[in-house]
């Protein structure tokens, strides 16, 4: 295949790069470097199968040569990144999608779209399935990114009802793992960067909101089984009984309809903050400061539409991908001594 990876110099993205090059496909990346970092692409900047543009994805967007696929991924993606930068992120969501889309549509290329959890908002029911539709404040701060992402997804959608364009939508919950950034905001990175540095762990609130944390190789092998699964692929929940759930809103799935993808193992951020200051035997205090407007109180995936249509779950256990990452973090932390499995 040869794909277009928008964003493709992001954390997500050049993970995916990565794992398409590997697998044999053409990768044409497209990134502006507003949250993206050239580091993440430049092992496979002397390739033969890739190749990189800097642009930015809201501009008019041309390809030269054919397109199997294309994965629309750029976007500011954790709360720093999208409070600084708040109407790039809407602009990217609307903009970036629609020019995404219509190079999908002109290439006659399969479209994928990285949405995320956030499109439910502060949810009222746990764990969250795609059919539920969200309880979302559209003008609070984090609103910019919730609002973009659902605009993105009605976009899509109405691409394939009305062009027939054969789409994909990923709601991305959370994900760590190596080449975070050091200072992008997210919990994960934020707990063992400041463990490492002696420095406190801050959780927001008392850190008895919940989430769930994907390791970034199940996440990447669940967007492209995602990618690559049958257009025509869907279940009638009538009749496939393995998997039905009080949740179960559909009496028929399809590919093309919202699939999460992530790790159900719920914790408190309390709990995540414990488990790094014992991994990586830091002797960091925890700070708590006041929690964000509109945060969310839980974050849990239910999986089974992922189980049943592209037969995917998360492989490696929390424990694991955070000593992985941690590893990567304290890479540049020589002195730093890091707890054995």
């Amino acid at each position: 295949m040869r794909v277009l990876i928008t964003g493709g110099a992001g954390f997500l993205g050049g993970h995916l790069c990565e794992q398409l090059i590997e697998g044999g496909h053409e990768v044409v990346c497209v990134d502006n470097f507003s949250s993206g970092r050239p580091e993440n692409i430049a092992p496979l900047l002397p390739h033969s199968r890739f190749r990189f543009v800097k642009y930015d994805v809201c501009d008019f967007l041309h390809i030269d040569g054919p397109l199997d696929a294309v994965m629309h991924f750029a976007s500011p993606a954790s709360p720093q990144d999208y409070l600084e930068m708040p109407i790039a992120t809407m602009k990217v969501g609307a903009m970036g999608t629609h020019k995404a889309l219509g190079v999908a549509k002109a290439k006659q290329a399969r479209f994928l779209l990285a949405s995320t959890s956030e499109v439910y908002g502060d949810p009222l029911i746990n764990p969250q399935h795609e059919s539920y539709w969200g309880n979302v404040n559209p003008i609070s701060p984090r609103g910019v990114y919730d609002e973009a992402k659902r605009f993105a997804e009605a976009m899509t959608m109405a691409y394939h009802r009305y062009h027939g364009l054969d789409t994909r939508i990923v709601r991305i919950f959370n994900t760590f793992g190596p080449r975070m950034r050091p200072n992008d905001g997210r919990v994960v990175s934020n707990f063992i960067v400041q463990a490492l540095r002696g420095e406190p762990l801050t959780v927001f609130g008392n850190g008895a909101q919940t989430r769930s944390f994907c390791f970034v190789d199940d996440l990447v092998r669940g967007i492209l089984k995602l990618l690559m699964a049958d257009s025509d692929r869907s279940v009638d929940a009538r009749t496939d009984r393995r998997f039905l759930t009080k949740t179960d809103a559909l009496v028929e799935e399809s590919i093309h309809e919202p699939m999460n993808i992530g790790n159900p193992r719920e914790l408190t951020v309390l709990e995540i903050a414990t488990l790094v200051l014992k991994m990586v035997a830091s002797q960091s205090t925890i700070e708590f400061r006041p929690l964000p407007v509109d945060d969310p109180q839980v974050r849990r995936p239910d999986i089974t539409r992922a189980k049943r249509l592209i037969d995917w779950e998360p492989e490696i256990e929390l424990e694991e991908g955070l000593f992985r990452t941690i590893e990567y973090f304290a890479a540049d932390m020589p002195a730093v001594q890091v707890c054995s499995r």
